[in-house]
């Protein structure tokens, strides 16, 4: 099933804000947006508002919305709770793992450890992406999943400059391996 118009402008911009193409800042207009993704501007309103929802934009009563930013009080507070709870995630998905799953988990790691070799950093963010997602998937708690996802989320745009370090990647992948 496709889907909705909403659903496909509220990707579309929280992918761009997660991948810093808009920035802090930014203003984000109806028209403009309307006009962009050829919708009317329930489904850009709708988008909108499940945007602040998520903390990516603040929406401000008859103006256009603006990029929210993560500030570095903010950054620093995501990885501490993702630190712990990411932990118990890893402790349940060990606990719970199907050898499927397990193999998988393997086969990300492998291509990780492939693609850390070759300095692939676009590659590495995709597969430090997956392997977070089944990881988080595997544990059996939809609210832990959740939680983790949300998380994971506002940290992709640093995720990704932090793994254009090759040192950075090479411990992550330790990290993962561990």
């Amino acid at each position: 099933m496709k889907d909705s118009l909403e659903e496909q402008v509220f990707r579309a911009l929280e992918q761009e804000i997660l991948n810093g193409v808009r920035r802090p800042g930014d203003a984000l207009t109806e028209l403009g947006l309307c006009e962009k993704y050829q919708v009317s501007r329930t489904p850009v309103r709708e988008a909108m508002r499940r945007l602040e929802t998520a903390g990516l934009v603040t929406v401000q009563p008859n103006r256009s919305a603006v990029v929210a930013g993560v500030s570095v009080q903010d950054m620093l507070d995501i990885y501490e709770i993702r630190m712990r709870i990411e932990g118990l995630a890893a402790r349940w998905s060990a606990l719970r793992i199907t050898e499927n799953e397990l193999q998988a988990l393997e086969k990300i790691l492998d291509l990780q450890e492939f693609y850390t070799a070759k300095g692939k950093p676009e590659e590495l963010h995709r597969l430090d992406a997956d392997f977070h997602r089944a990881l988080y998937s595997d544990c059996g708690s939809p609210m832990l999943t959740d939680t983790l996802t949300a998380l994971h989320h506002r940290l992709q745009r640093f995720r990704r400059t932090s793994l254009s370090n090759a040192e950075r990647a090479a411990r992550s992948l330790a990290e993962h391996r561990g």
